[in-house]
């Protein structure tokens, strides 16, 4: 035993922690070679690796074990629900409480050909345009602009919801919704991620945020929201009232009542407010300084009257951002009507968060080195991705034992060069319990 004491002070300072904070995640497999793989993996993520495709990996951490770490993810048949639900539980801790926000967004994968699972002809946020790729719906927390992504769902496109074989062929499980929404598949999340995760405000994109029924969908969970939008939105003013239909009507009688107040577009409205600058963020060369404007309006997004245009809906401010290039991009927001100008802007403009978490999950973890084709294989790796990003985070909010790094690239940087191929061989399991620990 003081053997053993002895040698677990010598191992690289980081991985003297690493057996403690992943033992809870082996309770999620069932079988010891897949405890065994799992940290070996998520090491794997975590190394200096400079491709995370399983190829290259295994040689970083195990080599001559490829075979092995590809039945892991791609055959074994182990569930990630356990997974993230100690993701969730570990990021509340960190980030969680009301000035927490929660970020809905997506992230695309690029792929070559048409094999891999939901690949299709798709709009890329990162290449900027449409291309083939994969969509995956992430879930963020985020909190003093540190993100922790905790849900990555893959989308599938008509020409895979609408093709069960082909689905099948693909390893979609039967259970899932096939045609699924992008917004339905971040609700879902959401409700699972009800109770277990904390924060004041539900963050998304245009994307999200042009559905009425998404937004609704948040207020009826009584969530406060703010989300991206178009130019062309249709609002009222917020003293609108509905004018009664009358008893004695000549002709056919209306369904709807009439609103007192024609509605207008979000940039018409915004165009005659004052735009002010705002610091919306302390950036690392200096304060982050935008050109934005505000109104408080009751949105058009009711029942559709006979006419067309739908009837006044929940109250809402707009919000304008006008762009150094001359772009203007609009939000809206459900906060009361009292609140501060500067606060909506700050609090709308955390959604960046989700930004710079899918870039380190891609840049620093190998998200989008996956070379597997399955929808299995890709959920396996997405979740074993979120579990080292995490990982990295708990030691840079932690600074254990020296560690200096002020973001995640300088904490990876920092302890992919201890030792990392040693990580194989230090790992071991207690014979009785099947627990991690460090030893010969």
């Amino acid at each position: 035993m003081l053997a053993f004491l002895f040698k677990r002070t010598q191992l690289p300072r980081w991985t003297r922690h690493f057996p403690t904070w992943f033992s809870p995640l082996l309770m999620c497999f069932r079988h010891q070679s897949q405890r065994l793989w799992a940290p070996t993996y998520v090491q794997g993520l975590c190394s200096a690796a400079h491709r995370k495709s399983m190829q290259p990996l295994a040689d970083q951490v195990a080599p001559g074990t490829y075979d092995q770490i590809q039945h892991f993810i791609t055959d074994s048949p182990w569930s990630i629900q356990g997974l993230e639900r100690i993701v969730a539980d570990r990021a509340q801790h960190l980030l969680g409480g009301k000035n927490a926000v929660l970020i809905i967004d997506d992230t695309c994968l690029t792929k070559f050909g048409s094999s891999s699972v939901g690949v299709g002809r798709q709009y890329s946020g990162q290449a900027g345009k449409i291309t083939n790729c994969q969509c995956l719906v992430s879930v963020t927390l985020a909190r003093d602009e540190i993100p922790i992504p905790l849900r990555l769902k893959l989308f599938l496109p008509s020409e895979w919801s609408a093709n069960t074989d082909r689905c099948a062929r693909a390893g979609v499980p039967v259970e899932h919704p096939l045609q699924s929404t992008k917004w339905e598949i971040a609700l879902r999340e959401i409700d699972d991620l009800q109770g277990t995760v904390h924060y004041g405000m539900v963050l998304a994109d245009a994307g999200y945020g042009i559905s009425t029924r998404f937004r609704r969908a948040l207020t009826q969970r009584g969530l406060r929201w703010s989300v991206g939008t178009v130019k062309t939105q249709h609002v009222y003013p917020p003293n609108v009232r509905l004018i009664p239909i009358p008893k004695h009507f000549r002709g056919r009688p209306p369904r709807h009542p009439t609103p007192s107040e024609e509605t207008e577009t979000i940039e018409s409205v915004l165009s005659r407010e004052p735009w002010r600058r705002v610091m919306w963020r302390q950036g690392t060369k200096g304060p982050l300084i935008g050109t934005f404007a505000a109104k408080y309006v009751r949105l058009a997004d009711g029942n559709e009257n006979a006419r067309g245009p739908h009837l006044p809906g929940e109250g809402a401010w707009v919000i304008g951002e006008q762009r150094a290039q001359g772009e203007k991009k609009y939000y809206i927001c459900n906060l009361p009507p009292g609140t501060a100008f500067e606060h909506l802007i700050q609090v709308t403009k955390q959604r960046w968060a989700c930004e710079l978490g899918h870039r380190e999950l891609k840049q620093e973890v190998g998200l989008d080195h996956f070379e597997g084709r399955s929808w299995q294989g890709l959920h396996h790796h997405a979740v074993l991705c979120l579990i080292a990003l995490l990982f990295l985070q708990w030691l840079r909010l932690s600074q254990l034992d020296g560690l200096f790094g002020e973001t995640v690239p300088a904490i990876r940087r920092e302890i992919a060069g201890d030792h990392p191929r040693r990580f194989r061989t230090q790992l071991r399991y207690c014979p009785s319990c099947t627990a991690l620990f460090s030893g010969p």
